[in-house]
């Protein structure tokens, strides 16, 4: 009987102490299941971000294919200097500016100099990460100016310009709506930055090719516009096929989260508002030109890309390819418009994919958008017109739209106003002639077309 006793007590103790382990063991499996969402969440947001840098040399092979080869090396260097200076500005203050504490619903007050980031925090790591990706949304902003202001400014008015938009003009935006700003506040949707990163870029670069005025000979007396082709098209093809890969890395990056299976949804948002870009920029081209102009087609995947970019995580693949559509219409109509009916010279159409495209698409969200969707993604609970949800959702992305294009539009023409009078902005009559490369940097991208005599 003892000894029953006894065994009986030796199975009840050890009853009770895998039962009171298992709440260990439980814990245990939550803490590396936290552990490991974080490592994916980070490795999920560094792939994303080293995805949206490969968009800067997609960016300079469009620009510098859509431009003529006497500027070629003027336009690459521009897309590095932009990312390199915009990368400095960005970590002395961008950063805080965009992030930091908010100061009444304007602009943050700290986190200069990447205070945030504290290596012994995994918090603080990832922070390290959050920077990383924010700063190459940053240095698309910048870079998309390039483009519009292409073939006639001088290099050091980039240079400053590149500077001030990372650190100032984008942050402030960035603040407003992602930051914890004020347009944020009254609940605006943009997921992935139509009009934070694009808009921007495109409204900043109609401000510079407003003071600049048009290329040399690209308008006669009678103010007909004369084309300029430019010198490289498979180089620009090349471009928006890398644009076209980076931006899955924009769009579904922007969920920061790689254990939020929505990216799926929006990589598939993605892809197929920029093929609807593409097909109904060639079919208007074709329509107006008589031609399926193959420039025209390359901006309609950009602006389809561009046009998805805020609501590619609150609307549904069908209403993607319909908002591309819509923007691949656009986009031919616009470039043309401000071409040929406002004069203003935009090389390679930035301010028509990039500033149009991109308040097209922020609106889109108050027509397209699906709970379903945007609840799942973390985007934000509500149905557009079209789905049931009325105008309130519209008019709020509306008031953003034009907010954004009062500051950014106004900051830049500002500072590029300021740039004239000092500096100066324009490169001369002789300069434009003679090539940029030549004049600005002492070099040709392309060597060894001339024939020299040995004599």
């Amino acid at each position: 009987m003892f000894n029953k006793i006894v065994k009986m007590a030796k199975t009840m103790s050890l009853t009770v102490l895998i039962m009171l382990a298992l709440p260990l063991f439980a814990f245990a499996d939550e803490a590396t299941a936290a552990t490991n969402a974080v490592a994916i969440d980070t490795v999920w947001v560094l792939v994303a971000a080293f995805l949206v840098f490969f968009m800067q040399p997609g960016f300079a092979m469009v620009e510098t294919g859509f431009t003529r080869a006497k500027n070629a090396s003027n336009i690459l260097m521009k897309n590095l200097m932009d990312f390199s200076i915009g990368s400095i500005a960005f970590w002395l203050i961008g950063f805080g500016i965009m992030f930091g504490a908010d100061k009444f619903g304007l602009f943050g007050t700290s986190g200069s100099f990447l205070s945030f980031a504290n290596p012994s925090t995994s918090e603080g790591l990832w922070q390290f990460a959050y920077w990383m990706f924010q700063i190459v949304f940053a240095a698309t902003a910048a870079t998309i100016v390039s483009g519009a202001m292409a073939e006639r400014t001088r290099f050091p008015a980039y240079l400053i310009y590149s500077f001030f938009i990372c650190a100032l003009i984008y942050p402030v935006v960035g603040h407003w709506i992602w930051g914890g700003g004020w347009l944020g506040g009254k609940g605006m949707i943009d997921f992935a930055g139509s009009t934070v990163v694009h808009s921007v870029g495109g409204w900043a670069g109609l401000a510079g090719a407003l003071l600049l005025g048009p290329r040399l000979g690209k308008y006669a007396k009678d103010g007909t516009s004369r084309a300029i082709p430019g010198h490289n098209i498979p180089l620009a093809a090349l471009g928006v096929f890398i644009l076209w890969f980076g931006w899955f890395g924009f769009n579904a990056g922007s969920t920061t989260s790689g254990t939020n299976l929505s990216i799926a949804t929006i990589a598939v948002t993605t892809n197929l508002a920029a093929a609807a870009g593409a097909i109904m920029a060639m079919f208007t081209a074709w329509f107006r030109f008589g031609k399926p102009d193959t420039s025209m087609a390359f901006n309609g995947v950009l602006a389809g890309l561009v046009a998805i970019t805020a609501p590619c995580a609150s609307v549904s693949p069908l209403s993607a390819i319909i908002i591309g559509a819509i923007a691949g219409v656009l986009v031919v109509f616009s470039v043309e418009f401000l071409d040929k009916v406002l004069h203003i010279d935009d090389p390679v159409g930035a301010i028509s994919v990039h500033g149009v495209c991109g308040a097209f698409g922020t609106l889109a969200v108050g027509l397209f958008a699906e709970a379903a969707y945007g609840k799942a993604s973390g985007a934000g609970a509500v149905n557009g017109l079209f789905f049931g949800g009325g105008l309130s959702q519209f008019f709020i992305q509306l008031i953003g739209v034009v907010s954004v294009f009062l500051w950014v539009f106004g900051s830049a023409l500002l500072l590029f106003y300021i740039i004239k009078k000092t500096i100066g902005l324009r490169a001369s009559d002789e300069e434009q002639l003679k090539g940029l490369d030549i004049t600005e940097h002492g070099m040709e991208a392309y060597s060894g077309f001339e024939i020299f005599t040995t004599e």
